[in-house]
């Protein structure tokens, strides 16, 4: 359950960062998992300009520059390319370690 909320809420955060709406968004409604989830989708579509379901460090640079700014992090085989779910995971795990940060005994 906790994996599972770390999950949408590191989809919710990728949607914030690739769109640079953080800030606005604090001020509008919170988007909701699903809302989060089909704005990084379409984001990623937007900068996937070959349609193949990655993204490079080029298309990253254009469409998705909080992505670009993480590249070698999330391209961890260092195949030159990420997928969505590379993009999720590596959020879901930079989530995970801030909340493990903050509550360090587990607790919440």
């Amino acid at each position: 359950m906790i994996a599972r909320r770390l999950s949408i809420a590191s989809l919710a955060l990728a949607a914030c960062l690739a769109s640079g709406t953080i800030g606005a968004q604090q001020q509008q409604q919170p988007m909701n998992a699903k809302e989060a989830k089909a704005k990084f989708s379409e984001k990623f579509k937007a900068a996937d300009t070959n349609q193949d379901g990655k993204l490079t460090r080029e298309e990253a640079q254009a469409g998705m520059p909080e992505v670009y700014k993480q590249f070698d992090q999330i391209d961890a085989k260092k195949k030159g390319e990420v997928t969505q779910k590379q993009i999720g995971a590596f959020w879901a795990a930079k989530a995970k370690q801030r909340s493990t940060a903050q509550n360090p005994g587990g607790l919440n």
